[in-house]
């Protein structure tokens, strides 16, 4: 008999005989919670067992995306996850997940708020770091991202971590971001080299970070090991079309949609994109380009090449969207376009170039770092000369012209397939709780 039967015929007796049916239903409810007393008492001595591995998991308060994936993919491995967190990575994948405990350091991260505001919450996370890590059952820190006083992190805050007696673990999205936006320093180059130093292992997305990081830095080939970068799987994927999506944007069906798609940086190579468009129009006039994304850094980039956009005669065929992105929103661009290009002049890898992935689109990017080995030529997109535009117009022409163009529709399962497969959360979580398991074994035996 299901739980619920046996509640609905110890009522009915109930109230068929002398007995008080509220006596019955206090009853009840004294049995409902000691049988959840249990089960949560069962369910924490298996996930907080003294072999069970306890992380925390240093979020730094954004990349959504990156941060959830982690997050889920080590708790279904059995890993417990303090998740260091914000408002918003307060979402129900962390606070539902029965393998986390979710703690709210950041608290708001609005961009609205005025200086003097955010330095007064940057201030508070820091303390209430300070004062978590002393209190922290976890013997291991992994660090997904350092915050926003970079220096202090790399070089107070991983001293501090140390005198803890604390392991610590860092994801590298990048080894060196001052080298690829040309702001390098020795004092950027120091504080690198001593967080590096003082971390026990290292984890990067490529072959070629690992050998930047061994050569740059001195570091021990050892503490270092090569993660895929998850697929992005928390942006909502719903039945909208390419039909529906591309009207709700106001472009033609019958255009041909290229897609600009993050954060507007001169690494990004934006004015290369614009100047091949401008070509390509020429050839093609049922072309167009959407640029979604917000400036990093000065807004002088974007101006300049908003400025040119404005007084050219492609003015009308570009759809701009110069602005942050929620999650809910991103599909609607996905859907709609139909090729992703990446114009980069600088990078090791793309995380938008996952997420076109995710929506089974193409891209269309340029050959720096590994995007290279990112992609099948003519399965899943096409690479390009960097800083080249009108090498980026003739493969754009090339792709509008190719059989992927042209069985877009059915093609974008075996994109989406490749990309599961070969950037799972799965591969991610195994190598990393490996070398969790290692490192926390060193400490027992130490």
């Amino acid at each position: 008999m299901s739980p619920i039967s046996e509640i609905s015929l110890r009522l009915r007796r109930a109230y068929g005989s002398e007995r008080d049916p509220r006596s019955e239903v206090s009853n009840l409810k004294s049995e409902i919670r000691n049988q959840r007393s249990a089960i949560s008492n069962q369910a924490q001595s298996s996930v907080l067992s003294p072999r069970a591995i306890r992380i925390a998991l240093l979020t730094g308060g954004g990349d959504k995306p990156y941060a959830l994936g982690m997050a889920t993919a080590l708790t279904s491995k059995g890993v417990f996850v303090d998740f260091i967190g914000s408002d918003d990575l307060n979402v129900p994948a962390v606070v539902d997940n029965l393998g986390v405990r979710f703690f709210n350091l950041r608290g708001d991260q609005s961009p609205e708020a005025s200086s003097l505001r955010k330095i007064a919450r940057v201030t508070a996370y820091y303390w209430r770091l300070i004062r978590y890590a002393v209190a922290a059952k976890p013997k291991l820190f992994h660090i997904l991202w350092n915050n926003k006083f970079e220096l202090f992190d790399r070089t107070l805050l991983m001293l501090y971590y140390e005198l803890l007696g604390k392991k610590v673990v860092l994801t590298l999205h990048n080894v060196n971001r001052g080298k690829r936006d040309s702001n390098d320093s020795w004092l950027n180059r120091f504080s690198l080299k001593i967080q590096y130093g003082l971390s026990d292992h290292i984890l990067v997305h490529t072959e070629k970070m690992k050998r930047e990081l061994l050569s740059d830095f001195d570091i021990q080939e050892s503490k270092v090991s090569v993660i895929p970068f998850g697929i992005n799987n928390t942006v909502p994927n719903t039945a909208l079309t390419t039909l529906k999506a591309k009207q709700q944007l106001g472009v033609s069906s019958n255009d041909k949609t290229i897609l600009f798609f993050g954060n507007i940086a001169p690494y990004k190579g934006l004015e290369y994109l614009i100047s091949a468009f401008t070509e390509l129009l020429t050839k093609d006039e049922s072309c167009r380009l959407i640029i979604v994304g917000k400036p990093k850094g000065s807004d002088g980039y974007w101006n300049q090449i908003h400025q040119a956009i404005a007084g050219s005669p492609i003015r009308d065929r570009i759809t701009e969207r110069i602005e942050y992105i929620p999650d809910e929103e991103t599909e609607l661009f996905f859907k709609a376009a139909d090729v992703l290009v990446l114009p980069y002049t600088y990078v090791f890898q793309s995380g938008v170039l996952f997420l076109g992935y995710s929506f089974g689109l193409p891209v269309i990017a340029a050959d720096v770092g590994t995007l290279k080995e990112d992609i099948i030529e003519g399965k899943t997109g096409f690479t390009f000369k960097p800083q080249n535009s009108s090498d980026l117009a003739s493969v754009i022409s090339k792709y509008f012209e190719s059989e992927l163009f042209r069985n877009l529709e059915s093609r974008r399962a075996e994109i989406r397939a490749y990309a599961n497969d070969r950037y799972s959360w799965d591969k991610v979580a195994a190598v990393t709780t490996a070398i969790y398991s290692d490192l926390l074994r060193s400490t027992e035996d130490g």
